[in-house]
Parts: structure tokens; sequence; C-alpha cells
């Protein structure tokens, strides 16, 4: 008996050890990169956590369900965004569409199905028309929905959000933006799942170097 609890004892000290050492393994550089300059958060409190994607991407399509999971699932003090990025001229109507639907909040109407539509089933909604007549299939009002995609206010969100992902450096999708300060992606940390863990681990520095 005294064996067996020996044995089931150094079993768990060995996976708190190995747990220890995944964590020691991301490494900056490799996993994950620190801004030279920190950009501006959205969030006044807490630590942002930011995925930056696009909505044609298949990548952010597979990554969708485990960042949802993982936003879910975060921490009180972890305030989630997303920010769709216009690397190229092709990316800026769904970018548009994304800060249209947030303004007339009929965003959580439509977001899966964009993401169905051009990333799952690549239909070609490539201008403010096309992508008007898609969400009004979505009980989204057509001419609203064109007057904020052409309009100031969803100007000004592009502007800020394209300056915020060129000052982190961004040059694909999806990226993970933890706090201003750090980003990672699949291609640095290995897989879609492991993007997740490093972001876990620098949420975990943020908040102890708070």
């Amino acid at each position: 008996m005294f064996r067996a609890l020996r044995t089931v004892g150094f079993l768990l000290a060995a996976l708190a050890v190995f747990g220890q050492a995944n964590a020691a393994d991301w490494k900056e550089g490799t996993h994950y990169k620190k801004l030279d300059t920190p950009v501006r958060t959205d969030s006044s409190s807490g630590i942002e956590v930011a995925e930056v994607f696009w909505y044609g991407c298949p990548h952010c399509y597979n990554f969708k369900p485990l960042a949802e999971n993982w936003e879910a699932n975060a921490p009180d003090d972890v305030n989630y965004v997303r920010i769709p990025a216009a690397l190229g001229r092709s990316w800026e109507p769904h970018a548009r569409a994304f800060y249209a639907l947030e303004a007339m909040n009929s965003l959580d109407k439509v977001h899966d199905a964009l993401f169905e539509a051009l990333a799952g089933q690549r239909r070609p909604l490539n201008d403010g028309e096309s992508l008007a007549d898609f969400v009004a299939e979505h009980d989204v009002d057509h001419d609203e929905f064109l007057n904020n995609y052409n309009g100031f206010g969803v100007n000004a969100r592009m502007q800020q959000a394209q300056s915020k992902i060129r000052g982190a450096r961004v040059t694909g999708t999806p990226t993970m933006l933890i706090n201003g300060k750090y980003t990672t992606s699949a291609s640095m940390a290995g897989s879609l799942e492991s993007t997740l863990e490093v972001v876990d681990y620098l949420v975990e520095k943020e908040r102890a170097a708070k």
C-alpha cells in the first residue's frame, strides 16, 4: 500500500515538473515575440488578448472554435477582443463589414455566417453591395449596413485597427496579440492548439508583472 502511494506521489510530482518544463519551453523569439514598442490596448484595465483574423482565412476558420472555447473559459481579468485584419486590399471589405455590423449591434447575427461563407464556401463577397445583400439574408437591414460600411465611424475604426496591426508587425492570420506587448501564432508556437498555450503563458506573465 505504501509503495503504491509512493508511486502515485512520484507520478504526480513528475507531472508537475513536466508541466513546469512545458511552460519554461516557451521562448521569446521562437514561440512568441515581444514588441520593441507596445501598441495601445482598447482595455483600460485587465489584460487584453486580441485575436487578429480575416474572415476568408482557412486557418482562422479552423482556429475559431478553439479560440471561442478559450474565450469562454478565460479568467475574469482577461478582455478578449477581435481585430479584423486588412493585410491586403481584398481583405478590406470584410474588415469594414465587421465594424459596420458591430456599430449596428448585429455582429452576433452574422459573424459565424461570414466565416462559413468566406473561408468555408469561398463565396465572392468582395464589396459593400454583395456583403449588404448577404447580411440582409440574416435579418440585418441592407441600407443601414451600407451606410455604416461607408461611414465615418467605420473609417475611423479601420484606421485605428490597421495602425495597431502595423504597430504589432502582424503579417499573417490568425495572430494573437497579448496586452499590446507580445504576439504569437501557430507558425511560432507550432500549432493552433499550442498558440493558446503560449497565450496562457503570456497572460500569466503579464499578471505576474502587475
